[in-house]
């Protein structure tokens, strides 16, 4: 009898430090993804790296402090959902992840039973735009077995109704540059039948109409004889993905004007005749060839209407424009004058630029290694370009103060591929307060292309951090900035 019970306790053992194993090589997977990593922000990269390791070090104590470890209580596989959310290709614009979000004082006081003000918060998983529209992910990797929808006895356990209800009213009180769109809810692991009738009758909640690929982590170990076994941990194809909405107001189409009605520009042409215009005023090769790859204007408002109702404008057809990117385009440094700015004499460029002269300089070499052009061909190619009337304004007015005669011809014909929209900011991007970091300008041009959930395209970094820090999620796509040197 003694000696069964040993061998039981043995095997148990051996079966609770395999999972911890187990668990700390996922943990290390996460952590050399997340490390090689280019495409997620930085505060949230080094957020989740924080808590790998945090996780790392709670599993690397366990065979010493817990000698018959019988269950394991890890969170890898939340991280690891986590982590494979924030690489889908419509996920953008990311300002938190795994951090709280702050209510409202008189929403914190009414949770806390009236009687403090002090403002509390609720945890999100990921604060993000998803398909142009803000939205708050919250992720559950537990055993759908285990998930209560009421609670049970334990005090702590309030079960997933009033968790849910908790992060609905906070995203219905937010204000409006932090409020969602909707809220996501992500169920790596599945979700039991009854759990999701309650969420679909008390909460409107619907499946999400777009898949997420199944994750390819995994970790691999060294066996005899010069073999490797792979381990292979994914989000399982039973992953149950739901969407509950809160802010409906975003449906609303705002009046447009397609193209520019400028005499000084001439009238609206086709897309066979602006490429023959290119070619034929000898704008550049590689100007003319990015703008030849995107969709022509004009845009039929019924085709606009019905992108923004499908919740894809912002993915798939439109990209808007801010007065740096527009001068990137159109930049003599982007079209072929490097050369021509080196050879020149470092006195004759001083006095030319004063003290934009390094700028510029740095400029060149960066065009030399990598030219814009062929950058932004991947970003351009099959989109439909978009400005908002500020940008169209001050991009002609600095065009006709700086521009040289080539920088004009290349300016005027962009300015006929592209459609012109009235200055139409959404209300979360109006509802930030004006500061020197958030100029009023720029809040209009970001907060136009948020209304059309459009991503911006802009080299000035400085208004996109300013954003990420107030915890508005914004998308937006950056490209190296270009100045107008006189060509």
């Amino acid at each position: 009898m003694e000696r069964g019970r040993l061998r039981e306790t043995e095997e148990t053992w051996s079966r609770g430090v395999t999972e911890i194993e187990r668990a700390k090589q996922r943990c290390r997977a996460v952590i050399d993804g997340l490390l090689s990593t280019t495409t997620l922000p930085p505060n949230p990269n080094r957020t989740l790296l924080r808590l790998a390791h945090s996780e790392l070090s709670f599993l690397s104590r366990f065979p010493h402090s817990h000698p018959f470890p019988i269950s394991l209580s890890s969170n890898i596989g939340h991280l690891e959902a986590v982590v494979r959310i924030l690489q889908h290709p419509f996920v953008k614009g990311v300002s938190r992840v795994c951090k709280p979000v702050s209510l409202s004082p008189p929403l914190a006081s009414l949770q806390n039973g009236g009687h403090n003000t002090a403002k509390k918060s609720v945890h999100v998983d990921i604060v993000c735009t998803l398909n142009g529209n803000p939205v708050w992910f919250l992720v559950s990797a537990r055993n759908p077995k285990f998930v209560s929808w009421d609670g049970g006895s334990c005090q702590n356990n309030k079960g997933l109704r009033t968790r849910i209800q908790q992060v609905v009213d906070a995203a219905a009180h937010s204000v409006p540059s932090t409020k969602p769109y909707s809220i996501i809810l992500f169920f790596s692991n599945g979700l039991d039948e009854s759990v999701r009738t309650n969420l679909e009758r008390e909460f409107g909640a619907s499946e999400l109409g777009i898949e997420f690929p199944v994750s390819d982590f995994g970790f691999s170990e060294e066996l005899e004889d010069g073999w490797i076994y792979i381990h292979e941990r994914s989000l399982r194809l039973s992953a149950y993905i739901l969407e509950i909405k809160v802010d409906q107001s975003r449906n609303s189409v705002p009046k447009m004007e397609c193209g520019l009605k400028d005499p000084l520009l001439g009238a609206i042409s086709t897309r066979e005749d602006l490429q023959e215009e290119c070619l034929g005023l000898n704008l550049g090769a590689s100007f003319c060839s990015l703008i030849s790859r995107m969709k022509p204007h004009p845009l039929d408002l019924k085709d606009a209407e019905f992108a923004r109702e499908k919740g894809i404008s912002g993915e798939g057809d439109m990209i808007n424009f801010d007065t740096t990117a527009l001068i990137a385009l159109v930049s003599g440094i982007s079209n072929g004058d490097t050369e021509k700015i080196l050879s020149t004499s470092e006195r004759e460029l001083r006095l030319r630029f004063k003290s934009n002269y390094e700028f510029v300089i740095a400029q060149v070499m960066s065009e030399i290694q990598n030219p814009i052009h062929v950058e932004l061909d991947a970003v351009l190619s099959g989109k439909r370009g978009m400005i908002c009337e500020h940008v169209c304004s001050e991009f002609k007015e600095l065009v006709l103060m700086c521009g040289g005669k080539n920088e004009k011809s290349r300016a005027g014909h962009l300015l006929k591929c592209i459609m012109v929209v009235p200055d139409s900011p959404s209300a979360r991007m109006m509802s930030l307060p004006n500061t020197r970091k958030l100029a009023f300008k720029n809040k209009v041009c970001f907060g136009t292309g948020d209304q059309w959930r459009a991503p911006t395209l802009t080299a000035n970094m400085a208004f996109v951090r300013a954003i990420s820090q107030t915890g508005m999620s914004l998308f937006t796509i950056e490209h190296r900035p270009r100045a107008l040197t006189g060509d």
